[in-house]
């Protein structure tokens, strides 16, 4: 589900994402709930704008709602979970309110070993847990094409409530549910969301969002 760069070029990308993640929050202060959305280029909204990838979008939801959340999107393409086990050690040197954790595309279609990526969402969770015990965590869940195998769709599609549950944290079954393999919702690689395809997942995940901010 999501868009992979060379190898060589993810340290730039990192850094790039970080230094941009830090200046929008310089600019907008800090007084709202910050939410985080870790995750690929799926959230990162990859070919299209920044403002119509879902976090933004999720912002504005809950903007109409009275809610005053500032959307972190650190989305990157590419990333894995290994990867997001890296960032998050930097993300959450500052307050995170509510983390969503929006990885393992990427571990699937490279076909890595679904207990791998567990333990990596699981370490994610427990980085966060540790130095902000208030910090609400949900976890959205990946599926993999039926191409990879029913043996494997069946492990990969167990990490997220399995995790979710021992890891007592919310979950969002499907982050692309309604939107996945849908020509009409997503770019010609059929992987990526297009513009009405973020639409749709932002309405799905703020209707999993809305009662944490409450």
């Amino acid at each position: 589900m999501i868009h992979l760069f060379p190898k060589s070029s993810s340290f730039l990308n990192v850094i790039l994402l970080l230094c941009v993640i830090l200046l929008s929050e310089q600019s907008q202060g800090e007084t709202r709930k910050r939410v985080v959305f870790l995750g690929d280029s799926v959230t990162a909204g990859y070919g299209l704008k920044k403002e119509e990838a879902y976090p933004a979008l999720v912002q504005a939801m809950a903007a109409k709602d009275g809610y005053n959340i500032l959307a972190i999107n650190a989305g990157l393409s590419g990333d894995t979970t290994s990867g997001g086990l890296r960032r998050i050690r930097v993300l959450a040197k500052k307050p995170i309110h509510i983390l969503i954790i929006a990885l393992g595309g990427n571990d699937g279609l490279r076909g890595l070993p679904p207990t791998s990526s567990e333990k990596n969402i699981k370490a994610i969770v427990d980085i966060v847990q540790k130095q902000s015990p208030e910090t609400k965590i949900m976890i959205a869940g990946m599926q993999m094409p039926e191409n990879m195998g029913e043996e494997y769709r069946e492990a990969f599609q167990k990490i997220f409530p399995t995790t979710a549950k021992d890891k007592k944290v919310h979950l969002l079954p499907f982050l692309l549910e309604g939107v996945a393999a849908d020509k009409s919702l997503n770019l010609p690689d059929l992987i990526h969301p297009n513009a009405q395809g973020q639409k749709i997942m932002a309405k799905h995940v703020y209707q999993a969002l809305a009662p944490l901010l409450k």
